[in-house]
């Protein structure tokens, strides 16, 4: 048995195409196992009735209390266990946008192991401004992106917004532009300069969109890209002769190092 294709609908469901050999007996079950603790679900799958090279299955991942963290599948009948052969890489990040419009508190997504194995990664979800592209023009740090998790709208509609860069206690301000879920803001590096004395330290940037409950820290951490400060490196900039670099955080959260070697 393999998965062919795998996929987390908007109404969180996971939903399995299977390559097999055989019909799935009937008892078989669908077994979710965390990778951190052990802690394990079951869910009960039927057979599908008929001899099939194919099979359909449509889990309902929300009932389950899954919390957060690696969910490895494993397929149990007559027998041991066996954990789910999977060919799909489960990323189109089309998907992933349109699953992130929604208001959650919960994301899943299911994933293909580096060892080629099904899994489910569940986080905890919450309102934020999703970078796409990063750069300086004309001595300002601009950037694009999508507003995730937030319920808003994937529509023409314009939102009052602004951003926001901190560092210690001093903070730097410009307007942004939200039209719907897009975002793009634009912030001048003198400002920044003439903020900080020493010219030194992290900004960490933020977005306020009327609307949405609070500041959304700008981050990525919609696509399946994991430890972004290794692998993405976008090109720095110098102003006045101090030298300013966009990276990452540890949790994949978007800084600016001003005065940085």
């Amino acid at each position: 048995m393999v998965v062919t294709d795998a996929e987390v609908t908007l109404a969180d469901v996971l939903s399995l195409r299977m390559a097999i050999d055989h019909p799935l007996e009937a008892g078989t079950h669908l077994v979710l196992r965390h990778r951190g603790t052990g802690s394990e679900r079951k869910v009960r799958l039927g057979t599908p009735g008929r001899p099939a090279r194919d099979a359909t299955v449509a889990v309902s991942l929300a009932g389950l209390k899954l919390t957060p963290g690696r969910w490895d599948a494993y397929l149990q009948q007559s027998g041991p266990r066996t954990r789910m052969q999977s060919v799909d890489p489960g990323f189109s990040l089309d998907r992933l946008d349109a699953y992130a419009l929604g208001r959650r508190t919960m994301s899943y997504r299911a994933y293909r192991t580096r060892n080629g194995f099904l899994a489910i990664k569940i986080a905890d979800a919450e309102p934020v401004a999703d970078v796409r592209a990063v750069w300086f023009r004309e001595g300002r740090f601009e950037v694009t992106g999508l507003l995730a998790y937030t319920g808003l709208g994937d529509d023409d509609q314009h939102h009052r917004a602004r951003l926001s860069l901190k560092h210690s206690d001093a903070t730097v301000t410009a307007i942004a532009t939200v039209q719907g879920v897009r975002f793009h803001a634009a912030l001048s590096l003198c400002d920044v300069l003439a903020a900080t004395p020493d010219s030194e330290g992290v900004w960490e940037p933020s977005l306020e969109v009327d609307g949405v409950e609070g500041p959304m820290a700008l981050g990525a951490l919609l696509d399946d890209v994991e430890g972004k400060r290794r692998r993405v490196h976008y090109p720095a900039t110098q102003i006045d002769g101090v030298p300013i670099k966009p990276s990452f955080s540890p949790a994949d959260h978007l800084r600016l190092e001003v005065g940085a070697a």
